[in-house]
């Protein structure tokens, strides 16, 4: 009995930091930051201002996200409650912002809503690229790698 209600209050509590963790949305920054990172694999490619990888999604259209719900949770987009700011190596006229359905604005590259992949843990990977042929980092050009 005692094991019964153990592992249903177990079961129970990881379902609850399961739907915690999932539900959990990336909070606008202030003048979000776009930097140029790098790796040996593929070369430069746009980052946040902790180094955290941002990609595109071929699906959206210029200055529209069409990756939302579940699509969100997986792809949190860069949100931004100020203008982005261009680090080096970043050109500052292909930097904008679009609205998103929710009424949160997101950082654009070159017209591509840029987005990250929620199992990219650490500064500098990668594990979003061509992750079902329609996700790709984004070159400091604004073109998919």
């Amino acid at each position: 009995m005692k094991n019964k209600i153990l592992f249903s209050t177990l079961f129970i509590l990881s379902l609850i930091i399961s739907a915690c963790g999932a539900a959990t949305p990336v909070a606008p920054t202030t003048g979000a930051v776009v930097n140029v990172g790098q790796s040996a694999a593929l070369g430069s490619f746009l980052v946040d201002s902790k180094g955290m990888t941002l990609y595109l999604y071929t699906k959206d259209t210029p200055n529209t996200s069409y990756c939302y719900a579940s699509c969100a949770t997986a792809w949190p987009p860069l949100l931004t409650s100020g203008a982005p700011t261009a680090g080096t190596g970043v050109t500052a006229s292909m930097l904008g912002t679009t609205k998103r359905t929710d009424g949160t604005t997101q950082v654009t590259y070159n017209g591509w809503p840029l987005y990250y992949w929620v199992n990219d843990k650490v500064a500098g990977d990668t594990t979003g690229e061509n992750v079902q042929n329609v996700w790709f980092v984004i070159t400091p050009g604004g073109a998919k790698k």
